[in-house]
């Protein structure tokens, strides 16, 4: 698969983010109260994010993949697999994600499909002002960032960080983490995972 550049346009966006957990939580035999449940969110909350009617956080959407036994990753993986996938700047397949309806959103930016026994995932997060991931998340893995623009605050068992573009950072992914952006314009984040988990 290979991208056109697609210049100073709107990222490209996932628009079927409720179409694919609906069909994740059909394969699993899953009533929406079931996963509503499990994933610890309403079944109205739930019934938007199915629907289109609502994004859900990225600790949520954490959460929803969870429940489903799956990972962000696989819920937007490809069927198609290629030896070589490019990525053309400007034309990266982007996950949109943000606490509220009117909240600030975070993007994340695909740097590559994911497949469904792929080993390591990567994403530009792209941070609007005053935006955050909604919570503590925690799984399995470890992880890599840096920060490419922008100054972030990153919160690690309560150990609270802020780092600056040009700063990196490492942890194992079962500690209690989340961020926000603390800068008044966007920041971006290069974020790897492994195993994949966005």
């Amino acid at each position: 698969m290979m991208q056109d550049d697609g210049g100073p346009s709107p990222l490209p966006h996932y628009s079927d983010l409720g179409a694919r957990v609906r069909a994740a939580r059909r394969q699993n035999g899953l009533r929406l109260t079931d996963l509503a449940e499990k994933a610890g969110c309403s079944p109205s909350m739930l019934s938007k994010i199915e629907t289109e009617r609502a994004t859900p956080s990225l600790r949520i959407l954490h959460r929803i993949a969870t429940a489903l036994d799956t990972s962000i990753a696989q819920l937007f993986s490809e069927t198609e697999r290629t030896a070589v996938t490019l990525y053309r700047a400007g034309g990266r397949p982007s996950v949109l994600v943000r606490r509220s309806k009117d909240a600030p959103a975070i993007h994340l930016e695909r740097l590559a499909p994911a497949l469904p026994d792929q080993k390591i995932d990567g994403n530009i997060h792209v941070l609007e002002p005053g935006a955050d991931s909604g919570g503590d998340i925690s799984h399995a893995g470890e992880e890599i960032g840096y920060i490419l623009v922008g100054l972030i605050e990153l919160n690690v068992a309560g150990q609270v960080y802020e780092l600056a573009a040009g700063d990196s950072f490492h942890f194992i992914s079962e500690l209690p983490h989340r961020y926000r952006n603390l800068s008044s314009g966007e920041s971006r984040v290069l974020w790897v995972n492994t195993p994949p988990t966005f």
